[in-house]
């Protein structure tokens, strides 16, 4: 590593200090001064910092000569005079720090009111279902988009779709040279048109960089959980009536590029674009990183609301800590993001740890349940919200008799019994009263 051309120091507090630039990386922030040199006839001003956006590790594992300045999960703080040739690729991306930037947040976010149907929903996730769902994804050799444990891989799922009522779609795309899939699921809302369309993803494909395409790739955490993730929330959705349509799509070529988003997006009508309300990609969410269960939410301004529902799900309904990221980055929420569609990744926290992914080392003992389990548990509430469950009818008691008198918040129903004197009852909205013999004889 070289000599880092700025003075710099990392605090657990935001507080400002004279003469000094900050950025905040959720509890930490950085704070540098240049330094008093120069570094050549060409340069007025001494480099400063630079930010690395990475999947897992992907920037050290190519670069392990450069030692961080900040390291905080998918993001990390670099000397510019260690600055790489290439500013990026795929997997990870190089771009210059800049002064008062909040890279990722910690929101101070209040639980809200329980809803009694959401915490029913939420009750129902089922997390023998999900580890079912994963642990076979993850038993294929590999699911390189262009095997044929990929398309096997969509059968299972396309399979699954179907047998809770989805209508299934396969579309072809290219990827490089080769061809592979998107496989798409619809359940269409019960409400008025036009209807909002909320659409749920996840990359199905894994990938072992080092080792090719016909090498190991179990791909347990990348992207099985998230593809088992999307599964499980279709079950749960499929439990209920909504008003708006879901759509499901797992992606091909996303290890290669985000190939299948892309050009899914691209293929997408300017109509069909305009009634998306939300999208929820699920890529790594079930490695825990962290002491304490964490989330990212990463998006961009455009889902700067769905960003907030699902940290105010999370704590109403999870005991998740959240961090947020306006710093959309190398997963399948991008392409949206760019086509201006409302798009929030969730990933584990710290996902830089996770040093198993892109290998034949991401295997379920790597995998924490729990922390899967509620990242779920967090989607599907939000979810609950996007999607608008519709009220079940009233299951106000019908009693025997003639209904007379009708008021605020009364029933009342008078009937003649077998003494052949007429009885009354009431309903008071939550109780039925016994009857009263009124006397009198009906002749």
């Amino acid at each position: 590593m070289k000599a880092s051309p700025v003075r710099y120091l990392v605090v657990r507090t935001a507080d400002a200090v004279s003469g000094a630039d900050s950025a905040r990386f959720g509890d930490k922030t950085m704070l540098w001064v240049p330094a008093d040199e120069r570094l050549g006839r060409a340069s007025r001003t001494a480099p400063g910092l630079l930010l690395v956006t990475q999947v897992g590790r992907t920037f050290q594992d190519e670069h392990p000569d450069v030692t961080p300045l900040l390291d905080h999960g998918r993001h990390l703080v670099i000397s510019a005079a260690d600055k790489p040739r290439r500013r990026s690729n795929h997997c990870w991306r190089v771009e210059p720090l800049r002064p008062g930037a909040t890279v990722v947040d910690v929101p101070e976010v209040q639980p809200q009111r329980v809803d009694a149907e959401v915490a029913n929903l939420v009750a129902q996730l089922s997390p023998t279902s999900y580890e079912a769902d994963l642990t076979w994804l993850a038993s294929l050799p590999t699911r390189h988009s262009l095997s044929a444990s990929f398309t096997a891989a969509v059968d299972f799922a396309a399979a699954r779709m179907v047998a809770m009522g989805y209508g299934v779609t396969r579309t072809p795309i290219t990827v490089g040279a080769g061809h592979s899939e998107n496989l798409i699921g619809d359940r269409p809302g019960s409400g008025p048109e036009p209807r909002a369309l909320v659409v749920i993803t996840a990359h199905l494909d894994s990938i072992n960089q080092a080792g090719g395409p016909g090498a190991s790739a179990p791909g347990a955490d990348d992207n099985a959980s998230g593809s088992a993730g999307v599964l499980e929330l279709a079950r749960l959705i499929a439990t209920r009536s909504w008003q708006n349509d879901v759509r499901l799509i797992l992606f091909g070529g996303e290890e290669e590029g985000l190939h299948g988003s892309k050009q899914y997006v691209a293929s997408l009508p300017p109509a069909e674009r305009a009634r998306i309300r939300a999208v929820l990609n699920m890529d790594m969410i079930a490695s825990k990183n962290t002491a304490i269960p964490t989330v990212l939410l990463e998006g961009a301004t455009v889902s700067s609301g769905q960003m907030a529902d699902l940290a105010a799900a999370a704590a109403s309904y999870t005991g998740l800590t959240v961090e947020t990221s306006l710093n959309p980055f190398a997963s399948d929420h991008v392409p949206f993001i760019n086509a201006g569609i409302p798009a929030v990744l969730t990933i584990e926290g710290a996902d830089s740890a996770n040093g198993h992914i892109h290998s034949a080392q991401d295997t379920l003992n790597f995998l924490d349940w729990s922390l899967a389990a509620e990242i779920l548990r967090m989607n599907v509430a939000a979810l609950a919200g996007w999607l608008g469950a519709i009220a079940a009818p009233s299951r106000r008691p019908r009693p025997a008799g003639s209904v007379v008198s009708w008021g605020p918040d009364r029933l009342d129903v008078f009937v003649v019994g077998p003494d052949r004197a007429l009885h009354h009852k009431h309903w008071d909205g939550t109780t039925w009263h016994d009857f009263e013999t009124l006397g009198g004889v009906i002749t």
